[in-house]
């Protein structure tokens, strides 16, 4: 146990004089501090009402040494505790000493003085008559003394046991700081205040208690007590005119006096106090709790069985615990209003936070679906570009194209005309020419009869393709046609293959892509062509450039698919055997800007807008199946009637 004492005030020793030894004796301090301390933890652990409470002080005097206030802080209050619960009085002095001084180098005076006076109570119980004159020299601003004229002049020099034979065996010191203590370790308002009456009504003898608070000028009663066989609090009133004698305390609020009353039967200043005539308590007392001089509270206490009940002694008593009752409920009251204020202050940065988490989802919603607009906007135009183009090219194609087809039938007309004029002359020549005979030989007139009409065959066969290819530009392109309309749903497919054709002829870099149509009867759907046909031309290309960039080597093939479904849905399949997408890809096949190309090779708008407009154009679905090697299949379904 020396040996335990030694290490403890040791490392105490070199953790006071820390700050006065150059950085190099300070870690040698802190070295032997920390080897102190490994073996004060084994004592603890196996003796902590003995150890622990000196083992946390001494980690408390680190923390602060090294800056660590919070930490201190904590310890320090433990160290407080432990030392106070196992009965080391002169240990608890020495952690309210250092914490007093702890707090006093912060600036916190108002905590450092609760703090030092309970190191100062704490050496009177203890008996240390010279640590007690060196708090008085050193510290006598931050201990809190009584006010009474009999309390401050004893003689502190003196035990305990003289100081209480020089008073009342009633005025029991260990008891008051006892509960001073108790007091002065509670923080929350409500469970104070019901803590401090309960120690003022015994201290003092009271049956009934009633605490006054001043909040800023305006008088709430915030607990009523009364004591019996089971002791009860009320903190709410129906009637606060019949729960107090308002002469008494409108006296006590005026002059800051306090008011005894010990004999009511001889009381003439206060006896029309309704109050007063109705309850007939034996004793009152009614005084005034005051801290550098602000009026913070008063306490009313009653006895309604005993004449004389608080005698000086217990007023004494009672002046000694409303002195730290009054810190302690200004404290209180402080940590009450810090915890409202962080409570709102939480409670505002909540609503703020929520406010400009909605708005930045508003806003993020607005910048996609100015994103979606502008993305759709340009394909729009895209495509409406693509319209006018393909419809002014198949317009000036047409009249050509029409202009020479009508002049073909007549070319053949004039030139079998020509034929039965050459004819009709050989027949009635009656006389022979050299000069016509070698030339009807050279000519071969009847060779050039068939095979000018072969030309005339192909030349029409000719401008008979170029008039389908045009009408099916203008029917893929349908500029006339944006609303809703009862279209050839096949009519649309056939256009847009016959637009891609040249991309499925065999090149040097693949085979041929096959085309396998597996059309089924649907009726006319109601639907917008134009945009659907873009949907088509998207799909398509996407399998084209599948199938190009795929290493099967030669049977490329897309096969188109076209049913009724539910007799109410037109499904259309389109699939290729080309190299296929992971799952993740095909979950994100239509997100924008989303591409499986390489870069620069895709804008990943196509697959979306053709989604946009099979889900919202059309109320629709647009699905994705794909497997990696199985090549992919998209499924566009749309209602019949639109």
């Amino acid at each position: 146990m020396y040996f335990a004492q030694y290490n403890f005030y040791y490392s105490l020793a070199l953790l006071a004089n820390y700050s006065t030894v150059p950085p190099k004796e300070q870690k040698q301090y802190l070295k032997q501090v920390k080897s102190n301390q490994k073996q004060m933890k084994k004592w603890a652990q196996h003796a902590p009402m003995n150890f622990q409470h000196k083992y946390e002080l001494v980690e408390a005097e680190m923390a602060r040494v090294l800056g660590e206030n919070e930490t201190a802080a904590t310890y320090y209050e433990r160290a407080i505790s432990g030392a106070s619960e196992n009965g080391y009085i002169h240990e608890e002095a020495i952690a309210n000493e250092r914490v007093a001084e702890f707090y006093l180098s912060l600036g916190r005076e108002k905590v450092a003085k609760a703090y030092m006076t309970d190191a100062y109570y704490c050496y009177i119980n203890w008996g240390a008559t010279a640590k007690i004159k060196d708090l008085e020299e050193r510290h006598s601003k931050l201990i809190i003394r009584t006010q009474t004229p009999e309390i401050t002049k004893i003689d502190l020099t003196k035990t305990i046991s003289s100081i209480t034979s020089k008073t009342s065996k009633n005025l029991d010191f260990y008891t008051i700081i006892k509960a001073s203590q108790t007091i002065s370790e509670e923080i929350e308002l409500n469970s104070l205040l019901d803590k401090l009456m309960h120690i003022l009504m015994e201290n003092a003898g009271a049956n009934k208690g009633t605490l006054v608070l001043n909040n800023s000028g305006t008088w709430e009663i915030p607990i009523q007590c009364l004591s019996g066989d089971s002791d009860s609090c009320i903190t709410h009133f129906d009637d606060l005119n019949k729960s107090l004698p308002h002469t008494v305390i409108n006296t006590v609020k005026q002059t800051q006096q306090t008011v005894l009353i010990n004999q009511l039967e001889t009381e003439t200043t206060f006896a029309g106090d309704p109050y007063l005539i109705e309850h007939q308590p034996k004793s009152l007392l009614c005084t005034p709790i005051l801290k550098q001089g602000k009026f913070i509270a008063l306490l009313l206490l009653e006895n309604s069985l005993a004449t004389g009940a608080f005698t000086p002694d217990r007023i004494k008593v009672l002046q000694l615990l409303m002195t730290q009752a009054a810190i302690s409920i200004e404290n209180a009251r402080l940590y009450k209003n810090l915890e409202e204020y962080n409570y709102n202050l939480e409670a505002q940065v909540k609503h703020r936070t929520q406010a400009l988490q909605e708005k930045n989802l508003d806003l993020q919603q607005t910048l996609l679906k100015l994103q979606e607009t502008q993305t759709q906007l340009i394909q729009t135009e895209k495509m409406s570009a693509l319209g006018q183009m393909v419809g002014g090219i198949a317009h000036e194609i047409n009249n050509p194209i029409t202009f020479i087809s009508s002049n073909i039938t007549h070319a053949r007309e004039y030139f079998h005309e020509l034929l039965e004029l050459v004819e009709l002359y050989k027949q009635n020549s009656s006389g022979s020419n050299s000069a016509i005979e070698e030339k009807l030989e050279e000519i071969d007139l009847e060779f050039l009869g068939d095979d000018l009409e072969k030309l005339f065959d192909s030349m029409e066969t000719g401008s008979n393709r170029i008039s389908t290819i045009i009408l099916g530009l203008r029917n893929f392109s349908r500029l006339d046609e944006s609303d809703m309309k009862e279209v050839d749903i096949h009519e649309g497919l056939e256009n847009t293959l016959m637009i891609l054709q040249h991309r499925l002829q065999a090149n040097s870099s693949r085979p041929e892509i096959a085309i396998v149509k597996n059309y089924g009867k649907l009726p006319p759907v109601n639907c917008r062509a134009s945009q659907l046909n873009q949907v088509f031309l998207q799909i398509l290309s996407n399998a084209i450039d599948a199938l190009t960039t795929s290493e099967i080597g030669s049977g490329l093939e897309i096969s188109i698919t076209t049913e009724v479904q539910d007799a109410q849905t037109a499904r259309i399949r389109i699939a290729d055997n080309g190299i296929g997408m992971s799952e993740i890809a095909c979950q994100r096949v239509f997100e924008p800007f989303f591409t499986t190309k390489p870069i620069g090779q895709g804008t990943g708008l196509g697959l979306f807008i053709s989604y946009q407009i099979v889900t919202q154009q059309h109320r629709g679905q647009l699905k994705c199946i794909s497997q990696l090697g199985q090549g992919t299949e998209l499924i566009i379904e749309i209602p019949i009637e639109g």
